[in-house]
């Protein structure tokens, strides 16, 4: 498993964020289509009728966000060995971002956890978009794009790769089918 930009790569499969578990939200890409995931938004938009894909709310890295989360584990072992009786809180949800799916049938929108619990770079955010709306123009480019995906998830070894490995990936992806 590995998180390139706003997709996490999973034994092949592709996400816009973190792969969901259970009712969690998520949106899968497939060959055949965007498939929103999770309790409420179950379905498929298939690549024929989908005309545009836009992202919202992607939560952005800052200095402040980075800082925040470092204080907050900071603050939960703190308080872990002050007070060790108290029952563990569970974490706080991940942010969320927003998939805007324009179909002949209308607009939709789907949701996902983010997988960067600081956010993504601006970078990372703009080549993500790109590749998206890349993935719209039509089958032949969509299906060597999400090819190239799948492919790289099942030989990516040992995690997601840092920042520059990450965005050369993300701009060769883009790339597929020109």
């Amino acid at each position: 498993m590995a998180m390139v930009g706003l997709f996490w790569i999973a034994e092949g499969d592709v996400y816009l964020g973190a792969k969901p578990t259970g009712l969690a939200p998520g949106v899968r890409l497939t060959p055949e289509g965007v498939m929103g995931l999770g309790d409420g938004q179950s379905t498929l938009h298939l690549w024929e009728d989908v005309r545009a894909l836009t992202l919202a709310d992607v939560p952005m890295k800052s200095f402040m966000r980075q800082a925040g989360k470092a204080g907050g584990v900071a603050l939960e072992t703190v308080m872990n060995l002050v007070l060790p009786e108290r029952p563990l809180r569970a974490g706080e949800a991940p942010p969320t971002m927003t998939l805007h799916v324009s179909t002949d049938g209308g607009d939709h929108r789907l949701t996902a956890y983010t997988a960067a619990a600081a956010g993504y770079s601006s970078t990372e955010a703009e080549l993500s978009g790109a590749l998206l709306s890349r993935l719209t123009e039509g089958a032949a480019t969509m299906s060597t794009t999400l090819a190239a995906m799948s492919d790289w998830g099942r030989r990516a070894e040992g995690g997601s790769p840092r920042g520059a490995e990450r965005e050369r990936l993300l701009r060769q992806w883009a790339d597929q089918g020109s």
